[in-house]
């Protein structure tokens, strides 16, 4: 009898079903968690509630939220609920912002992480008929253990490819047959690029692709796609909630289905913290109904969005997220404006500029300065100084309308910004700030 690797009729489930079933969880969820994190058990007793106070969902609110500022001063240890003899693995962010966030995992918790990277792929159309190329990197980075795990669950034939190397992607890519692939979207625009120059492009069997870890455009993937000759599906997580697979995006691509049996999300204003309903812009917040090792609750991700609780054409019944309009981490303010590289991404794609650029952002004077470098259109250009004046002067003229703000465009030759295997490097920011 072949294995399922999950509950088809989990993702369909009627709405007032899954209520339930994510009051129930929460309420045992809060009991671990006042019981066995003395952290979280003093940030309730601080709003004056235990956890007989937490009935359901409607008393959501009651509890206190965590931030990564929480997790670092608990660093490594303090918010774990389990001894370390129960845990299996422990994963981390990159650290690149301050102190790592440490997550630690038992084995029940990375059954149900890969199971809902099963349902990612299984959303794009993977079945074990598939091969699945993970070129997300592995190690401390959540992208690659769980794509992978998720691959076996389906059981496609999974190439553990982890992030570089792009010569030998390409041939295995090619030899080996691979039809999902599953990376950062910088890097697909890599592969297809490099493809593309090796006269490859007609000798690849791909299907869909599985791309997530940083922000990209609607424009993005359409050139992906085009590029790829695949359809691109958007995938969504944090280490914080285990990795990847958070939510996904099924074949309508009308935002990505939350795994409500394992999460339940809100969206609250960023100033007030008072939830707001679906359909609201607001901060996306996550608490984790099932982890064992590191359970979090109302854990602020910074992520603006939008919850969308619409029936889907798919059939699945959980509510599903936008495409998140910009996080704290990659989010600017110059001259007192919010700048997101999304934003800047879109106006390049629009206007026939591939999506390699880099952001330049500096202070002289007390003032701010934005540079953006992008690369001229084309393997090689002849044009006149002149014209390449004039091209400057047309985008420069799109990014303020899009930004509000001024910004110098420098164009600068074909290849001459240095690609990314993993998450692409677009912002240097210079400011002593």
């Amino acid at each position: 009898m072949e294995k399922r690797y999950y509950q088809p009729e989990i993702e369909t489930m009627p709405a007032e079903k899954l209520r339930e079933l994510q009051s129930q969880r929460l309420r045992r969820q809060v009991k671990h968690v006042y019981e066995n994190v003395p952290y979280y058990r003093e940030k309730m007793r601080e709003k004056g509630i235990g956890p007989d106070d937490v009935r359901g969902l409607e008393d959501l609110a009651k509890l206190p939220f965590l931030s990564k500022a929480d997790l670092r001063d608990a660093y490594p240890y303090g918010l774990l609920a389990k001894p370390l003899s129960e845990c299996v693995r422990i994963q981390s962010t990159s650290g690149t912002t301050g102190k790592r966030v440490v997550s630690g995992y038992t084995q029940a918790d990375i059954d149900a992480w890969e199971e809902c990277c099963a349902r990612a792929i299984v959303a794009a159309g993977g079945t074990k008929e598939d091969v699945c190329q993970v070129c997300y990197g592995y190690g401390l980075f959540t992208g690659g253990p769980g794509l992978n795990g998720g691959s076996h669950k389906v059981g496609c034939l999974t190439l553990p490819m982890s992030s570089g190397n792009t010569d030998r992607q390409l041939q295995f890519m090619v030899d080996l047959g691979s039809t999902i692939l599953c990376c950062t979207p910088s890097y697909a625009a890599y592969l297809a690029e490099s493809l593309k120059e090796r006269g490859l492009t007609d000798k690849i069997r791909l299907k869909a692709g599985i791309f997530g870890a940083e922000a990209w455009s609607e424009e993005m993937r359409r050139n992906i796609e085009k590029d790829l000759g695949i359809k691109a599906y958007n995938i969504y997580g944090l280490t914080e909630m285990a990795g990847p697979g958070v939510s996904y995006e099924c074949e309508e691509q009308q935002g990505m289905h939350i795994c409500e049996d394992q999460y339940i999300a809100e969206i609250v204003d960023p100033v007030t913290l008072e939830p707001l309903p679906p359909g609201s812009k607001g901060e996306l917040v996550f608490t984790s109904l099932t982890r064992q090792a590191s359970p979090l609750i109302r854990y602020r991700t910074k992520d603006i969005c939008i919850l969308d609780d619409t029936p889907c054409a798919c059939g699945r019944t959980h509510i599903r997220m936008s495409r998140p309009m910009g996080r704290s981490d990659d989010m600017m303010v110059i001259k007192g404006v919010n700048v997101f590289p999304s934003q800047i991404e879109t106006v390049l794609l629009e206007q026939g500029y591939p999506a390699n650029y880099q952001i330049i952002v500096d202070r002289a004077d007390n003032t701010d300065s934005i540079e953006i470098r992008v690369e001229i259109p084309g393997e090689s250009f002849t044009g006149s100084l002149a014209t390449v004046t004039e091209m400057e002067k047309q985008l420069t003229a799109a990014v303020k309308a899009m930004l509000g703000i001024y910004a110098k465009i420098r164009l600068v030759a074909p290849r001459s910004i240095e690609r990314s295997e993993g998450k692409a490097v677009r912002v240097i920011d210079r400011r002593k700030i």
